[in-house]
């Protein structure tokens, strides 16, 4: 990003993505005095930072453990995350400027609500440590020589090769492909005879069909407070119904946890009982109609939507125990099954990526070539939503840099 260091064409290492990972990894090999190479594909780094939260960057979770991370190895992030913690994470940014604000369930974001305030930190350290950012840059190929790497790049459509002693992937995944979202990490794993675990997209609305389609398509801009959960998991947030399915915090955390084929449940007043509610409303008016209780609990526009599915034309006071069943049923067991997801063009993360047997979990170095690391989305570790994969980005980005 300076004259002087236009001429260089071997590294101490060579940083595939210019994302969280990347950056975070740059940056503290610059503090250990060794030089780097960051190589990204887009006209500016940090591309994914600068949308994430509405370009507001929920940067981390306050409550990050190994346990909010999807992963063939459920322990495989202990020991990144160990190294660097939500407290380093808290420290780091805030001696550079970014305080945090705790928003919902542990969410921290900058007290400026911009993205890129982010990206600016990892720009300027990375100018003052003098570690080298090439944009437009297209990684073609990676291979291994008897000293270390060396990188086939076409930057503005002009062929280059550079060399380095270790090479880390931090290419991201596949969501949002138009932030420049392609599979090349796992690709050059594969190259490399590393395994691959199977890929799908992830913190992604779901989508209706058919018959069923034109009920969620009426409740389209509703968003209710629910419990949804499968076999696998359970959320409490909001959820929103929208012309083509369903999406909302809720949706996008249990869409990580859903196959296709398979039904997610929807409990629409968690924490109460209707059975209960109704019983206690009878005594005080049982001439109330069933629908007119419902539009007190939800939306108007929500409890009219039930009446293909209830008596809602009954009052309180006429309803048989099967009627309370149905209701208690419907209300807390709203039972759906999506069609798919909207893809990975509108997925958060993915799930899957490199496999974690090939990588050690304590230096993120392939088992089979050393030198090459992989970090951050490309990894079989995927994060609830809420700040957990930018947390998971630093660590991998911090822990790769001490071992470059």
């Amino acid at each position: 990003m300076t004259a002087n260091l236009i001429k260089q064409t071997h590294f101490d290492a060579i940083i595939i993505g210019g994302g969280a990972c990347g950056l975070m990894c740059a940056v503290q090999a610059g503090f250990l005095g060794k030089r780097t190479l960051v190589l990204e594909k887009n006209d500016r780094p940090g591309a994914k930072i600068l949308i994430s939260g509405g370009g507001r960057c929920n940067y981390t979770n306050l409550y990050t453990t190994h346990k909010q991370f999807i992963s063939q190895n459920e322990h495989f992030s202990r020991s990144a995350l160990a190294q660097w913690t939500v407290e380093d994470t808290i420290s780091f940014f805030e001696t550079y400027g970014i305080e945090g604000k705790e928003k919902t369930l542990g969410q921290l974001f900058p007290t400026t609500n911009k993205a890129k305030d982010i990206v600016e930190v990892f720009t300027n350290l990375c100018r003052d440590l003098e570690q080298e950012i090439r944009l437009n840059a297209e990684v073609t190929a990676v291979k291994q020589t008897t000293d270390g790497f060396t990188v086939d790049v076409l930057q503005d459509g002009y062929p280059k090769t550079f060399t380095a002693d270790k090479v880390v992937m931090a290419s991201g995944g596949l969501p949002i492909q138009k932030l420049g979202a392609s599979d090349f990490g796992l690709r050059v794993a594969r190259s490399f005879g590393m395994q691959v675990t199977p890929t799908t997209p992830a913190l992604v609305p779901l989508t209706i069909t058919g018959k069923d389609q034109p009920w969620y398509e009426q409740l389209s801009g509703n968003a209710i407070f629910c419990r949804v959960w499968n076999d696998r998991a359970s959320f409490e947030e909001n959820i929103l119904f929208t012309h083509w399915g369903l999406s909302g915090p809720a949706i996008l955390q249990i869409s990580s946890y859903w196959k296709p084929g398979e039904f997610i449940y929807i409990d629409l007043l968690p924490g109460q009982d209707i059975t209960e509610l109704i019983s206690a409303e009878r005594e005080q008016n049982g001439k109330k109609t069933l629908l007119n209780f419902l539009a007190g609990l939800f939306t108007k526009k929500f409890a009219d939507a039930l009446s293909g599915h209830l008596p809602v034309s009954k009052n309180l006071a006429s309803l048989s125990k099967a009627d309370i069943e149905t209701i208690a049923q419907l209300i807390h067991e709203f039972k759906v099954k999506p069609a798919g997801t909207k893809g990975y063009d509108k997925a958060e993360v993915m799930t899957g990526g490199v496999d974690t047997d090939e990588l050690s979990s304590k230096t993120l170095e392939s088992k089979k070539i050393p030198g090459l690391f992989f970090g951050g989305e490309c990894v079989d570790v995927t994060g609830w939503l809420g700040g957990y994969n930018f947390q998971w980005a630093w660590a991998s980005g911090f822990v790769i840099a001490q071992n470059i």
